[in-house]
């Protein structure tokens, strides 16, 4: 990880005082936008927390999100070997680029990241009281209701295994994951903590 201290030893001459930055949620790993930095953005961005750039047409610092409330707020950041790029890992406030899509590269979501994409529609439905859907009348139904709903798609997983039905098995496993990310966020439990979980059990 890169630290305050390590911003003077990067490899600011190989792109003439400026170094490319790249943004990545911090949760999915998608990258959401890139450009450069010059030593005073670098310095912004560790200070105020904000992923910072400099502009090449404006001549002057800009944060992120400074036009359109859209911030980039940083979690992590990191250098390559060469120490002449950075990788600043965030939490968008927003849709990342300017054509207000969720990131600047189009095709750059990584297949996993749709987990995360899944448990933030299920936490604006859990918000979103007045909007009548499935996912809002199993979190008004209650726990017990939520429970069982996790409790029969497993059967079915099990039923379309013993089967031997690996279309069953897919279909099932979705329901079940899907009914589970609602149960996780019942009780206010990101998936992100279940990943960081098994984590620590490989590494056991």
């Amino acid at each position: 990880m890169l630290t305050y201290d390590d911003i003077k030893n990067l490899n600011w001459k190989k792109f003439k005082n400026m170094i490319p930055a790249i943004a990545q949620h911090y949760v999915s790993g998608e990258i959401l936008m890139f450009g450069y930095m010059n030593q005073s953005a670098c310095i912004h961005t560790f200070k105020n927390k904000l992923f910072t750039l400099y502009s090449r047409k404006k001549k002057r610092l800009w944060v992120k999100g400074e036009t359109s409330k859209n911030f980039l707020y940083v979690k992590k950041i990191t250098t390559d070997c060469d120490r002449d790029v950075i990788l600043v890992q965030v939490k968008p406030a927003g849709n990342a680029c300017h054509l207000n899509r969720f990131s600047c590269f189009e095709s750059s979501q990584p297949i996993y990241s749709f987990l995360l994409q899944l448990e933030n529609v299920i936490k604006l439905r859990k918000k979103n009281v007045t909007h009548k859907s499935y996912v809002n009348n199993l979190f008004s139904s209650g726990k017990n209701r939520i429970a069982q709903k996790v409790g029969e798609e497993s059967i079915e997983v099990i039923i379309a295994f013993l089967e031997k039905n690996s279309v069953n098995v897919i279909n099932e496993s979705s329901d079940l994951l899907f009914h589970l990310l609602i149960l996780l966020q019942y009780i206010d439990i990101d998936f992100q903590l279940i990943i960081k979980n098994l984590k620590c059990r490989v590494n056991k």
